[in-house]
């Protein structure tokens, strides 16, 4: 990972993903990537709630800036996870991408329904999976403009 700069804090990222070969796999990546970021990881969509929720174990977790959804997970699933963001007030704003391995039409449709801001397949060979990371990691860090805690809190100051 590379250096913060001065006044920057490191990006916070959730990975969802039940599978720990890949889980690995996008944490091998991330650290190929030249942007800093904390890489939080949870196995299942209850986990995910509870981390984003603050709930226990996760009352010290960190908002974050980008959720990592898989599509398919136990205890509740990726559409499952989007649809409770969607209706939490405290959560809807955040950026969720699906990083997933389906390609299904149906799959595809139904989390844009819900919600999801992108919608990506995990790449089979590792090296296009590294650049598929990089990709994300310059989009959402350094195109895109997220809501942070502190502009939230602005918006909801001036009305907005």
């Amino acid at each position: 990972m590379t250096d913060v700069p001065a006044g920057a804090r490191p990006a916070e990222i959730l990975l969802v993903e039940d599978n720990q070969n890949d889980a690995y796999l996008t944490r091998i990546a991330f650290e190929h990537a030249k942007l800093a970021i904390n890489l939080h990881h949870v196995t299942d969509g209850e986990k995910c709630m509870a981390f984003l929720r603050k709930q226990p174990p996760y009352h010290d977790a960190p908002t974050p800036d980008l959720i990592l959804l898989d599509l398919h997970l136990p205890a509740m699933d990726g559409r499952e996870v989007l649809a409770e963001i969607a209706k939490d007030d405290a959560l809807k704003h955040l950026a969720v991408v699906m990083l997933t391995t389906s390609y299904e039409a149906e799959d595809i449709a139904s989390v844009y329904k819900l919600r999801c801001n992108s919608y990506i397949t995990k790449p089979v060979n590792f090296e296009k999976f590294v650049q598929a990371v990089n990709k994300l990691q310059d989009y959402w860090f350094t195109v895109v403009v997220l809501p942070t805690a502190k502009r939230q809190e602005d918006a909801a100051d001036h009305g907005h």
